[in-house]
């Protein structure tokens, strides 16, 4: 049986995590994303503390899409080192994950 996951990654904007995550969806990489706006980063970042405003996004797929949805996140995030973690999920309701396997189908299937 085919697991699911959560891809957790974070945006500095909530248009480019909209952008990003209606994409995701469109491709049929996700069946579903969350979109959390108002969080605070602290991070070492080229040797200093920084801090920054961010989203998170968790993305719901099957876990033979994470390697493809980790590529397009990447390919569409406007920064040089995104957070992107692929979470195994340890249960799920069967109902629910019979929805993330039958929605996040891949880029070009319908």
């Amino acid at each position: 049986m085919e697991r699911a996951v959560f891809v957790y990654t974070t945006y500095p904007s909530i248009v480019e995590a909209e952008r990003a995550g209606q994409a995701l969806v469109e491709r049929r990489l996700a069946a579903c994303v969350n979109i959390l706006p108002g969080m605070i980063s602290l991070y070492w970042w080229q040797g200093k503390i920084d801090r920054g405003d961010e989203v998170v996004m968790i993305i719901k797929t099957r876990a033979s899409l994470a390697e493809p949805v980790r590529a397009a996140v990447k390919e569409m995030h406007s920064y040089s080192t995104p957070a992107i973690l692929v979470l195994p999920i340890e249960s799920v309701d069967a109902d629910y994950h019979a929805w993330i396997v039958a929605e996040a189908k891949g880029e070009g299937t319908t």
